[in-house]
């Protein structure tokens, strides 16, 4: 294919991969630009529900994520002491959500989108974005080996996480992340786990704790509580037992099979006030830069996936010339259209369910929640769940 159009994707993260691919695929010469010096085993578990798989597998890659991943795990929630406040069977979850959902290391799904990339897509570490003009045609300055280097594209694709350069320099005018007032701890088990298997959620007051089990056999843990912000201990596993270590089996035996120097504590940011549109000119955002949400529905990555899926179709083959090759301007706004509204309602709910859940604290508001829990039958409470991992992928011949 000749005159293929170019496309310049900021952020190696799971989104940006997902749209090199997704634009990769359809003709477009791709080069990705990652911050990072190298990629390796960083990072914990996340759970893709049939939202995110039914992305993947229009990126191609959908079986061999679920080849690293564990299915068939039932789930719930229960409180500190371990009593359950309701529980799903897996076939129950399947059921409901019409495909499984499954736990997954978030390097193993990072390795298997770099596979996917398509022979002559551009990936470059160590690169620093420095200035981006919306176009079009787009333009992008970034720093490497100390170099500053500028390239034209005729897309540019700001997938650069919530501290986005992209946004910052095209959106000048939106207000920064702002702190969701919780703190969490995440960390996998140093090995299999030989444990019952469950992907569930333990409440207690201003906190909470989750378990994922993962395609190898370990378990993905995550701890959130209550906190001011920019709180650090030189031990986090060991602030992890003092809050968490008297909390019901199997979490204790977790923490114990928890190597410390992979433990990584995060401060909960977000994007508080929606952005008015996804797209500049030649440029769009997605994934965190776009949206960053609070990680209650754990959908995150999934409306990054969907992003990345929408903006493929949106502005379809990337050949210079014949059909659909089309306007990227009134692509980009086409797919502001279709994607802001969605994510910005799972935004939302994410951090409403948050405020329900993980940071409720007054005795008698938490009492009343988990007798509301007990009393609510667990298929209503996972179709409640599974109306945000709702969607399909645009047909193939457009949005």
């Amino acid at each position: 294919m000749t005159n293929n159009r170019t496309a310049v994707v900021v952020g190696a993260g799971i989104g940006g991969l997902c749209a090199g691919l997704a634009l990769s695929r359809r003709g477009w010469q791709v080069t990705i630009l990652e911050r990072a010096p190298a990629f390796g085993a960083v990072g914990a578990g996340l759970t893709l529900m049939s939202n995110a798989l039914a992305g993947l597998d229009a990126l191609g890659v959908g079986d061999q994520v679920r080849a690293g991943g564990q299915v068939e795990a039932p789930g719930g929630s229960r409180t500190a002491d371990g009593r359950w406040l309701f529980r799903i069977e897996a076939t129950e979850l399947t059921d409901q959500l019409g495909t499984e959902s499954l736990g997954i290391h978030r390097a193993t799904l990072h390795a298997i989108l770099r596979a996917a990339l398509p022979a002559g897509t551009t990936l470059v570490t160590g690169a620093e974005v420095v200035e981006v003009v919306a176009g079009p045609p787009a333009e992008v300055s970034y720093r490497h080996d100390g170099t500053r280097i500028t390239v034209g594209a005729d897309l540019v694709v700001g997938a650069d996480g919530i501290r986005s350069t992209v946004r910052a320099r095209l959106w000048p005018d939106a207000p920064p992340p702002v702190y969701a007032g919780s703190t969490t701890w995440r960390g996998v088990t140093d090995g299999p786990w030989g444990g019952e298997l469950y992907v569930a959620i333990s409440w207690g007051p201003g906190a909470e704790f989750g378990m994922v089990p993962l395609g190898d056999g370990r378990i993905y843990w995550f701890g959130a509580v209550n906190a001011p912000a920019g709180g650090r201990d030189p031990d986090e596993l060991r602030a992890v037992r003092d809050r968490f270590g008297s909390w019901h089996a199997p979490i204790p035996d977790l923490l114990a099979a928890t190597g410390a120097d992979t433990v990584l504590r995060n401060d909960i940011y977000h994007l508080g006030t929606p952005l008015p549109n996804y797209s500049r000119g030649a440029v769009a955002l997605l994934g965190d830069a776009a949206h960053a949400m609070t990680p209650n529905l754990g959908q995150g990555a999934a409306q990054a996936i969907e992003d990345a899926v929408v903006l493929g179709a949106a502005v379809g083959d990337g050949a210079g010339a014949g059909a659909g090759a089309g306007d990227v301007t009134a692509a980009l706004i086409r797919y502001d259209r279709q994607r802001r509204p969605r994510s910005q309602h799972v935004a939302r709910a994410s951090y409403r369910i948050g405020r329900f859940g993980q940071q409720l604290r007054n005795p008698l508001a938490v009492t009343l929640r988990n007798a509301l829990l007990r009393l609510t039958p667990p298929r209503t409470a996972l179709r409640s769940m599974a109306r945000y991992a709702d969607w399909q992928p645009p047909r193939p011949d457009g949005v």
